[in-house]
């Protein structure tokens, strides 16, 4: 059995909303089939005021063992460092996701705002508000860089705002059959399982993507990026393939990726674009010329495509049109 605590700093609750929809497994299997223990949890705790007080200095103390500390929502350090603007149990919060990383099995940051502090960390930030063991793309947070839990790892960070509810159960799956240590995570900590494929990566305008046939929100036959700005050739998540309600995503809704999954978010940058800020092109990244091709050869090829996709789709509309007609 693996005992597990839940915590909440700085948060709207949308990750407990997506944690408490799983499917694969659902909340009650966690507890039932892979024996995980929940201690306390914000919306589902029995325990309140003192009882919750006492419960976490058990675990401080060695009475209780906690294998995993789930914490969600960002660390709020203001003002001037103090934490006081985010008090919990007569403390402020963060000090108690201090000591008790310190006693824990293992420590996963669920949604942006606990991985790399997500839209309270967006400047100015006036509540001094930070993730665990990132602040957006730098190491460090809460916690510092060189923190590991008792299991040897460093926090497992599971973004999203929220975060898909099913990369949240199998994680902690994960940890409670004693299989973590086979997860490899990247450099911003998070699972390779989920977090290795774009967005791009099964959405249905993929192939306009590539053709550069631009899109419309609301609106099929063509790619979000040019004209909307979708994140999805940019951003690392498995929304395409575990799909949201095991129904749809937003790019399959022709709604464009925010990139919710990345340290960025939510982006601001002039240069790269925004939630704000239409992208064009995606510049000088990787991603945009395919290794041994020339740029100009590229972009040659890509305007050939282009004309010919729009041409696809006018003979397309004539053709219907002419079927409607007779």
């Amino acid at each position: 059995m693996a005992n597990l605590l839940w915590l909440q700093g700085g948060a709207c609750s949308g990750n407990t909303m997506s944690f408490l929809n799983a499917e694969e497994p659902t909340v009650p299997e966690l507890v039932v089939d892979f024996g995980i223990n929940i201690l306390w949890h914000p919306s589902i705790g029995l325990e309140i005021g003192d009882q919750v007080t006492d419960l976490m200095n058990d675990i401080k103390a060695g009475k209780t063992q906690l294998d995993i500390l789930v914490f969600e929502g960002s660390i709020i350090q203001g003002p001037n460092g103090t934490g006081t603007m985010n008090y919990f149990a007569e403390r402020p919060m963060m000090d108690w996701v201090r000591e008790l990383s310190e006693v824990a099995g293992f420590v996963v940051a669920i949604g942006d705002c606990a991985t790399w502090g997500g839209i309270p960390a967006v400047p100015p930030n006036p509540s001094e508000s930070t993730g665990l063991q990132f602040h957006k793309k730098a190491k460090g947070g809460l916690l510092g860089s060189n923190y590991k839990s008792k299991g040897g790892l460093p926090v497992i960070n599971i973004p999203g705002c929220p975060a898909h509810p099913d990369w949240v159960t199998q994680i902690l799956v994960a940890i409670s059959t004693g299989r973590i240590g086979d997860v490899l995570i990247d450099d911003y900590h998070r699972p390779k399982t989920f977090f290795t494929d774009f967005v791009q990566t099964g959405c249905p305008n993929a192939i306009s993507f590539a053709q550069k046939v631009d899109g419309h929100f609301g609106k099929r036959g063509g790619c979000l990026f040019y004209e909307v700005g979708c994140r999805g050739p940019m951003t690392r998540a498995s929304c395409n393939r575990i799909l949201w309600n095991r129904q749809s995503s937003k790019t399959r809704a022709n709604h464009p990726c925010l990139g919710c999954t990345e340290p960025g978010f939510p982006h601001h940058d002039l240069k790269k674009g925004s939630v704000l800020k239409t992208m064009k092109h995606l510049g000088f990244l990787p991603k945009d010329v395919p290794t041994g091709v020339s740029k100009f050869g590229y972009y040659t090829r890509a305007g050939f495509e282009k004309v010919l996709g729009g041409l696809e789709r006018v003979t397309g509309t004539m053709q219907e049109h002419f079927e409607t007609s007779k």
